[in-house]
């Protein structure tokens, strides 16, 4: 098996994968001890059946930089095709400044194509490709070296099935003309901000019932020290403090050391040192924080006045349309836009773009009275009013 560790192999290999109209990608990483993901290895393959169109990529090795790939990321010519992409991507964007372009992702091809929610990858190699996979080297410890055969075996193989999923999956999407609804989708993967947690928005994260202004401003507070604490050691943000005593010191809002041993969930390590000092800088913080200033919860949804029967017509409606479209129906509209749309709102994601055409038209059609439904054996269809 083809194991780059030296820039020059990794350089001749991207020449050679330039060549092509598409290359697919695959990483494996370690992200349980750290709050950045660890990369320890890249999977590339191009199209073709020689041993030479597929490699794996060994970024841990001292006689590697990955300048080259990122280079093939940045042209223009090639497609870069990935499986899920969001956590390869934010790998790539944060350790690489890059976001590859152009970019193919087969889950989501595959939800605009009919094979349901969230299809995991080994259900299209089973589907598409006819193989199946080893997964038993799926939670090895891939910083580890030298990698087992199992190890390089199982790695291969999530670029090279994908070389014909894609394939299959591109083709489709283009006998049925739904090239720009997978570019649609795409386009939330392509956006920087997607892989940026600002420290001030952290609190959002937080589940909470309680939306007085004075907790929440601890919640607020807390978090962001946190989640500065946690990116500026690269340490996972539990390893800080977990949310439940996130939200028990927005409660209890200790002032002293003394306070914080009372506490039930903190753990030992942050009653100390830096940790410790850090929750009581943001309690004080809190305590300080003017009213005007305290975050609110977002309660807009609890107070929509939905339409209960028009809700219940619009979920027949969408569940009609995706059966016709062969779309999941999640990828056209949530339960909860739905009871948007019975309320009255009107800027939600399923009235815009393709999902508009899909559904979204006839969804307000319904709401206005100009159509009603029926079936038609076990079929649901549209009336016109």
């Amino acid at each position: 098996m083809n194991v780059i560790t030296t820039t020059q192999d990794l350089a001749a290999f991207c020449a050679r994968a330039a060549d092509h109209p598409y290359i697919t990608v695959d990483t494996e990483f370690l992200r349980e001890r750290t709050y950045y993901a660890k990369l320890c290895l890249v999977q590339v393959a191009y199209p073709g059946e020689g041993e030479d169109s597929a490699v794996l990529i060994d970024p841990l090795s001292e006689g590697v930089s990955l300048d080259p790939l990122i280079a093939l990321f940045r042209n223009p010519d090639v497609t870069k095709v990935f499986h899920a992409a969001r956590q390869d991507l934010e790998i790539f964007f944060i350790d690489y400044d890059v976001l590859p372009r152009p970019l193919f992702d087969t889950q989501v091809a595959a939800m605009v194509c009919g094979f349901g929610e969230q299809v995991g990858y080994e259900t299209l190699v089973r589907k598409i490709a006819k193989s199946s996979l080893d997964k038993t080297s799926r939670f090895t410890d891939w910083s580890r070296r030298p990698l087992s055969k199992a190890q390089k075996t199982y790695a291969l193989a999530d670029v090279t099935h994908l070389r014909v999923i894609y394939e299959h999956l591109a083709a489709e999407i283009d006998r049925t003309e739904r090239r720009g609804w997978v570019e649609e989708e795409l386009e939330v993967l392509l956006t920087p901000g997607t892989y940026v947690v600002e420290p001030d928005d952290a609190w959002r994260r937080v589940k909470t019932r309680t939306s007085s202004g004075k907790f929440l401003a601890a919640v607020k507070t807390l978090a962001r020290f946190r989640e500065i604490h946690a990116q500026t050691r690269n340490m996972p943000r539990n390893r800080v403090f977990k949310d439940d005593a996130l939200l028990e010191l927005a409660s209890t809002k200790p002032a002293s050391i003394h306070d914080l041993g009372k506490s039930r969930l903190l753990l030992r390590e942050a009653r100390k040192g830096e940790i410790a000092d850090g929750i009581l800088a943001a309690i004080a913080e809190a305590k300080a924080m003017p009213p005007e200033d305290h975050p609110r919860v977002d309660n807009a949804r609890d107070k929509l006045q939905v339409n209960s029967a028009l809700a219940d017509l619009l979920r027949v409606l969408l569940k009609a349309k995706s059966e016709d479209a062969g779309v999941a129906q999640k990828m056209i509209a949530t339960a909860s836009e739905l009871d948007e749309i019975a309320s009255g709102k009107r800027d939600g994601t399923a009235l815009r773009g393709w999902r508009a055409k899909v559904f979204g038209q006839d969804a307000l059609r319904l709401c206005d009275g100009k159509i009603a439904l029926g079936t038609e054996g076990r079929s649901v269809r549209i009336v016109e009013l």
